[in-house]
């Protein structure tokens, strides 16, 4: 059983005025993709422009850009760029999110 989003500890609390990484490879992320989405745009969020944020999704959901960038693109436009880093050893995806002024 899948649990709420809401009893899944946030990827992160604070803003980010630097660039940073963001764990989206844990055992409850394999089991929800909507968590994945969901946790990826919130560490988007945190993050201050000028800075990129390295979302590592879990390789249970193949590559990101099935799943993740469009739902990138609805949430922030032209306010993002990214870029697609690598396949980690343990099957996980590496996109690096820059955030841009404005």
């Amino acid at each position: 059983m899948t649990a709420s989003h809401d009893s899944v500890e946030p990827v992160t609390e604070s803003t980010h005025d630097n660039s940073w990484s963001a764990n989206l490879e844990k055992p409850h992320h394999a089991e929800d993709r909507e968590l994945v989405v969901a946790q990826a745009r919130d560490a988007v969020a945190h993050t201050v422009a000028g800075n990129h944020v390295n979302l590592v999704t879990h390789g249970d959901h193949g590559h990101p850009g099935t799943y993740l960038y469009d739902e990138l693109d609805a949430a922030y436009g032209d306010r993002v760029d990214y870029e697609y880093v690598e396949q980690c050893g343990c099957g996980g995806h590496v996109t690096r999110v820059h955030v841009r002024e404005g």
